[in-house]
């Protein structure tokens, strides 16, 4: 057992590094106990709701220990790692093996708080996120990593008081603080619920539950009830199924496609459109000089496109405010572009694209693609967008319909590029030809309006020298 004393051991915090998330995975530990740190380096990659985001550790100190495997889904403002910064020697053998390998073990129920330097953990460009000091799980052998990881709760009982100790020989109830509000106020033993809820997880219709079950004896007649039926076990083939956690990007994009689909009333609307002059210009494009090293390909001329069609129809880019009853008219327009990445679908914006020259907006593509395909797209780029561009046309998909990104009015769908019989000139010919999809908020945004924009958008494609005449 290591002398350090607890004074002096500083404790990381897992930080809010998507501006108001709540939770993050940590994917990847660069310590292990016994290294040696510094103010500024990197010791872990976690991944949050909307990116993998690099943390650095805000002191100099050893490595005393690592609260959490890789893997392990932590709540904001959970203690990850320990740091002592008295400079003495490293954790002893026994407490050096991998974290992998390590079964959670408890902290002091008292965390220490630096003195002097007045220094708060903080990931860079992020600031400091208020937020309640919390326990880690109890040890115990019958809880999973990843239920352990759900568990990491402190509730204060509402008046700053630990919550009652759990009686020996008895597991401690998983469930989130609001959960264990709510069974605290209907005067529910949380030991006696049955839980329902993924990874053992009591949930709100399980509190209610037991308190029907408690309440039935008193409001049914004397005579004794009819036992009620056992359930039907659900059975899995678990040699031919597999299983994969909703966590992450991919769990955010649910929860804010459902809350989209069912919150901004959809309108979508097509056009088919010869964009062969498009992709000539494409091929020029590629040859000047002003585009050397630069991306330059249809998506490019598509996102311009789109740029003069919202300024010639303005209130196109526009947000509903449900609280103000207020429709918000944006002066700018921060073009998102959904990126398909390993880890789910992204969409970062660049930030004021409708003021950019075509080489400006070209190298703002290119730098928007190759980092979310790395997976290095920083929070602060997946917020404030006002409009949406997906190309399934990549997939060689010919249209969908598109579902708006949440607090935007409107998001364009680009279909894949084709050499189909056209009309032209009188007579039919191979051309190139796609079909575009404008979803919108029909709050906000009526037939006309959204008919406008997508007939400009395709008519530029069509003629691309509209480029200069409406720009």
């Amino acid at each position: 057992m290591t002398t350090m004393t607890e004074a002096s051991v500083r404790e990381f915090k897992m930080p809010d590094v998507g501006e108001g998330l709540t939770e993050a995975e940590i994917l990847k530990w660069f310590v292990q106990p016994g290294d040696t740190v510094t103010d500024g380096q990197v010791v872990c990659e976690v991944e949050t709701a909307k990116a993998a985001v690099e943390l650095p550790i805000p002191y100099d100190g050893v490595v005393r220990e690592l609260y959490f495997p890789e893997g392990t889904t932590v709540d904001v403002g959970t203690a990850i790692i320990a740091v002592d910064v008295s400079g003495g020697a490293a954790p002893a053998a026994e407490e050096t093996a991998p974290v992998a390998e390590q079964p959670a073990a408890p902290r002091p129920a008292e965390e220490p708080k630096a003195q002097g330097s007045g220094r708060q953990p903080v990931l860079v460009g992020y600031g400091v996120a208020a937020s309640s000091t919390r326990r880690r799980p109890r040890k115990g052998p019958e809880v999973p990593v990843q239920q352990a990881s759900t568990a990491i709760q402190t509730e204060l009982n509402g008046h700053g008081a630990a919550p009652p100790a759990t009686p020996a020989g008895r597991e401690r109830p998983l469930a989130k603080p609001p959960v264990r509000k709510l069974a605290k106020d209907l005067g529910v033993d949380l030991t006696t619920v049955v839980p329902t809820g993924p990874d053992g997880i009591i949930t709100r219709e399980d509190v209610h539950a037991a308190v029907a079950r408690t309440q039935a004896p008193q409001q049914e007649a004397p005579a004794a009830a009819a036992p009620a039926p056992a359930q039907t076990a659900v059975s899995y083939d678990t040699a031919r199924e597999t299983r994969i956690p909703v966590k992450g990007v991919r769990k955010a994009t649910a929860a804010a496609m459902v809350g989209s689909a069912f919150t901004a009333p959809h309108v979508t609307e097509f056009v088919t459109v010869d964009v062969t002059r498009t992709m000539k210009l494409v091929e020029e494009l590629k040859e000047d000089k002003e585009f050397a090293g630069l991306r330059v390909n249809p998506l490019l001329l598509i996102a311009k496109a789109l740029l003069v069609a919202i300024k010639r129809n303005p209130d196109i880019n526009a947000s509903w405010d449900e609280a103000a009853q207020e429709i918000v008219v944006k002066h700018y327009v921060n073009l998102g572009i959904a990126a398909a990445t390993p880890r789910g679908l992204i969409v970062p914006n660049i930030k004021d694209a409708h003021a950019k020259t075509l080489p400006q907006l070209a190298e703002s593509l290119g730098e928007l693609v190759s980092t979310a395909r790395d997976g290095k797209t920083s929070p602060a780029a997946m917020q404030g967008g006002t409009v949406t561009i997906t190309n399934v046309g990549v997939f060689g998909v010919d249209t969908g319909t598109p579902l708006l990104n949440p607090g935007e009015s409107a998001i364009l769908a680009v279909g894949a590029i084709k050499l189909q019989p056209w009309v032209h000139k009188g007579k039919v010919k191979p051309r190139q030809v796609t079909t575009l999809a404008l979803s919108f908020d029909h709050r906000l945004v009526d037939g006309e309006l959204g008919s406008k924009v997508l007939a400009d958008v395709a008519a530029i494609l069509e003629q691309p020298k509209r480029l200069i005449t409406w720009a």
